[in-house]
């Protein structure tokens, strides 16, 4: 089974009303869909942008502006879902700070064209999310999403660094780890880069990197933004000698577009030179705890 997957480097753009950032936003899915992916990942926070259309006192206020945006969760989402009819494709949505509670969790949502919908919430945050932005770090909870072309997995940005979540999510079927990213210089992309690689290696998987890139002066959470696309395998017979499948110069804007064969994926975990995805499991080192719940969503 062959699955196309288009990921975005994506700019943070000031927009001066929701009807224009609709647009925006459609002009984006439909250049990608002109090449026909079956799915369309957006990065880590690309909903800041809709900060642009807040007050100057809001935009200068980095934690009421995560409360006013909220006001419009339900409309961005509506768009996505739109978009996602319209085009025949499951999109995963720019990731947005959303109020559950007394607590701001950083939710990525998905959106099937037959009207499925589920979401991803990150677990691990960074410093600057915890301690200066009061994001929260989400109930540990999992979501394998069931195409019909195969399953997935979301791990954001900082999630993607640590090897519990994608390994619970490979356990349990997911094939392709998405990771939407926002990060501010080389250090912090190369730190998702990493990630995203050894996750790659371990589970004998597919990554997928979409960041944020470009600047945004009127939203002090994304204000400066690097980053660069790409597609990552296992390094291992079957696959490219570094395991790099497809990257995109950094900081342009546009979309990296990889088909992927998720028979590899069988074949290596059977007769790979090595067999991490067999032998991480005879450790238990990172399976053995009853934290994380996993939840099937049906997306395509």
């Amino acid at each position: 089974m062959h699955v196309k997957i288009a990921s975005a480097q994506y700019p943070v753009s000031y927009h001066a009303s929701f009807k224009a950032w609709s647009a925006h936003t459609e002009t984006w899915v439909k250049q990608a869909s002109q090449q026909n992916p079956h799915l369309l990942l957006f990065p880590e926070y690309g909903s800041m942008e809709l900060v642009s259309l807040l007050s100057a006192e809001e935009q200068a206020d980095i934690r009421l502006q995560v409360r006013e945006m909220d006001r419009l969760r339900a409309d961005f989402c509506s768009v996505f879902a739109d978009l996602a009819r319209k085009y025949g494709r499951i999109i995963v949505a720019p990731s947005f700070p959303v109020c559950v509670g007394d607590s701001v969790l950083n939710r990525c949502y998905v959106f099937g064209p037959h009207g499925q919908t589920g979401y991803q919430d990150k677990y691990f945050m960074t410093r600057f999310e915890l301690e200066e932005w009061e994001v929260q770090s989400a109930p540990p909870r999992l979501c394998l999403f069931d195409a019909d072309w195969g399953s997935f997995g979301i791990q954001i940005c900082y999630d993607v660094e640590f090897p519990i979540g994608s390994a619970l999510l490979g356990a349990a079927g997911a094939r392709i780890i998405l990771a939407p990213s926002c990060t501010e210089s080389i250090r912090g992309s190369t730190r998702v880069h990493v990630g995203a690689r050894a996750r790659a290696l371990e589970q004998q998987c597919y990554t997928v990197v979409s960041p944020l890139i470009g600047d945004a002066p009127w939203s002090p959470a994304v204000d400066i933004n690097y980053g660069f696309a790409a597609f990552y395998s296992t390094p291992d017979k079957f696959f490219q000698e570094e395991g790099i499948l497809n990257q995109m110069p950094p900081q342009q804007p546009g979309w990296l577009l990889q088909t992927l064969d998720l028979s590899l994926i069988e074949s290596v975990r059977k007769e790979g030179q090595t067999l991490n995805f067999r032998d991480q499991r005879s450790t238990d080192y990172s399976l053995n705890q009853g934290v994380f719940e996993i939840v099937r969503t049906i997306i395509h």
